[in-house]
């Protein structure tokens, strides 16, 4: 188990149809007055651009709803011992159902429920997995993250198993703003002494992390500077980086069309 961050929904800049989705099943899951007869949510599946916030939202919903965050490593249930592995899954997921109600997180999925060539233990993880999905009871929600989605099983993705999967793009402009005001304000700077709308503009095609990244860079140039952290600063350092949108630009784009048709857009 890991602890969640201090954070809420209503801290994540960004993301409005998936904070929105979340806030009605979080009503269910608390079993709020008026949810009486809804079926517990299961989960929901989180792909999209690295760096856009797939890990922060799965660790803000514990603290949200009040629940214990567990992190789920599929890659360390494997064993060179016949059946071990299997073992160990079928053990951590009597763990889990113990300690409801909970949020469990498994990140980078596709690598940990990707059938390989290893004599059938991937195939029997990933139906055991599967089984748990479907048939559990217990009030556990999952939220599973994914790079590469294209690399996952048709299984996993089939309904039923989770009750949605969303697409998470680079930040617009809006969203783009609402989270540099969020770090600099972590960071005790005022957001409204920068204009935040411009240098928004100049950060189009950053992730969320390249954002906090940026913020961080400008003001290590402004300590090398043995100045304050200046809107020229910031402006600076945004011209000084490579965003993965363009580093990666094919791939952020293939991603783009495998989600278009078959993902919700958060």
């Amino acid at each position: 188990m890991i602890s969640a961050g201090p954070r809420t929904l209503d801290q994540i800049g960004g993301l409005e149809e998936l904070k929105k989705w979340l806030r009605l099943r979080g009503s269910v899951f608390k079993g709020e007055a008026g949810t009486e007869g809804l079926d517990l949510p299961k989960g929901v599946l989180l792909t999209g651009v690295p760096g856009c916030g797939k890990s922060l939202v799965a660790k803000t919903i514990a603290g949200t709803w009040g629940v214990p965050l567990i992190l789920l490593d599929p890659s360390r249930l494997y064993s060179k011992f016949v059946g071990e592995s299997e073992q160990r899954l079928a053990s951590a997921l009597q763990t889990i159902d113990a300690m409801s109600p909970a949020i469990v997180w498994i990140d980078e999925i596709e690598k940990g429920f990707a059938t390989g060539e290893d004599g059938g233990v991937s195939r029997r993880i990933l139906g055991t997995f599967l089984r748990w999905l479907q048939d559990r009871t217990s009030r556990v929600f999952v939220v599973a993250t994914a790079n590469d989605v294209t690399a996952l099983p048709p299984e996993l993705l089939r309904r039923g198993r989770l009750d949605e999967t969303f697409f998470v793009d680079l930040p617009g402009q809006e969203s783009r703003e609402r989270i540099l005001a969020i770090h600099l304000a972590k960071r005790g700077h005022d957001p409204s002494q920068f204009d935040t709308d411009d240098l928004a503009a100049a950060l189009e095609g950053f992730s969320g992390a390249e954002i906090e990244t940026a913020v961080v860079g400008a003001m290590y140039r402004a300590f090398g500077n043995e100045s304050s952290l200046t809107q020229d600063l910031l402006q600076e350092e945004a011209k000084a980086t490579v965003p993965l949108s363009v580093s990666r630009r094919e791939e952020v784009a293939s991603l783009r069309s495998w989600a278009a048709a078959r993902t919700l857009l958060a």
